[in-house]
């Protein structure tokens, strides 16, 4: 790997962020295979922690395990099982199509936006001793940094973060699909992007996670001006993702773009509900540590226990 200079490796990691953020946890809300902060067990039995269930003794069983208080009483060998703790697994999906540079003037892009949320996490869930993975995606899998607990990788996936060049489209359900049938052990998956893609498309490849029994998390990352649409003179909209350019008078369209967002959001909202999927809009005009400490603050109060 490349040298990462002190300032890249501090150019995602806003202290403001980080200090209101350090003040909360990343739990895990679903059963997965994992907990936070000894917040939560995994479904998989070992011997350790907490009384899980008896099974039968069968030859090679370690002795110590033995319920002798059953045995008193059924005459039966029985073995004691325990819930087994592990660590919990973060993948993080970042979007890093061409749609995910706009910026309005005197705002961040999406993706600088989106990767701060990245590194913020990373962060978090490394302080917590939890393991975490990256993926960079647009209409094809780009970059895949493998699932570590250790400290050296947040400083990897900074270096990850600091070398995305956005260039190309989106391609959201076959990527997901993918990585549905990649990512073997349950965890916690977290996709960061504009969702610049068909709403349907987008739910039917989270529902591959959620099929695979990994708990969901949407951040769909927006810029201010796409969600109120606020020009106002004949405007030149500069494609991207392969659109063509055009030149348009908004007054005439906002009624309709405004409909066709708040349909679109609808449509996400009502799909990651029905799926218990976590969704959450993130608008670039709000400073990243309200957003996101707002955020998990509701998260943690409604964590399924």
């Amino acid at each position: 790997m490349a040298k990462l200079d002190a300032a890249a490796a501090r150019k995602y990691l806003d202290p403001k962020t980080l200090s209101k953020a350090s003040r909360l946890e990343m739990r895990a809300r679903l059963v997965v295979e994992g907990y936070i902060s000894g917040m939560h067990r995994s479904p998989y039995h070992g011997f350790s922690v907490e009384f899980a269930q008896h099974r039968e003794y069968a030859p090679g069983d370690d002795l110590k395990h033995m319920d002798w208080k059953v045995f008193g009483r059924s005459d039966r060998y029985y073995i004691k099982e325990y819930e087994e703790e592990t660590n919990l697994r973060c993948h993080i999906i970042l979007d890093t199509s061409e749609s995910m540079n706009y910026a309005s003037p005197g705002h961040m892009t999406k993706l600088e936006y989106g990767c701060y949320i990245a590194a913020t996490l990373a962060y978090m869930l490394l302080r917590q001793q939890d393991a975490v993975s990256l993926t960079l995606f647009d209409n094809a899998i780009k970059k895949m940094v493998p699932s570590s607990a250790s400290p050296a990788q947040l400083r990897t996936v900074l270096y990850e973060l600091c070398q995305i060049v956005p260039e190309k489209k989106t391609d959201m359900n076959l990527i997901f699909h993918d990585l549905a049938e990649r990512v073997k052990r349950r965890g916690l998956v977290v996709l960061i992007s504009d969702l610049f893609d068909n709403a349907e498309n987008i739910l039917r490849g989270l529902q591959h996670f959620r099929h695979k029994r990994h708990e969901v998390l949407v951040f769909h990352v927006l810029d201010d001006a796409e969600t109120r649409f606020p020009f106002k003179d004949m405007t030149k909209f500069l494609g991207l993702e392969s659109w063509p350019e055009l030149i348009v008078d908004p007054p005439s369209l906002r009624k309709a773009y405004v409909e066709e967002y708040e349909a679109f959001v609808a449509a996400m909202k009502k799909g990651c509900l029905n799926t218990r999927i976590d969704y959450a809009v993130m608008n670039t005009s709000q400073p990243l540590d309200v957003a996101l400490t707002a955020y998990l603050a509701t998260r943690a109060s409604t964590r399924t226990k």
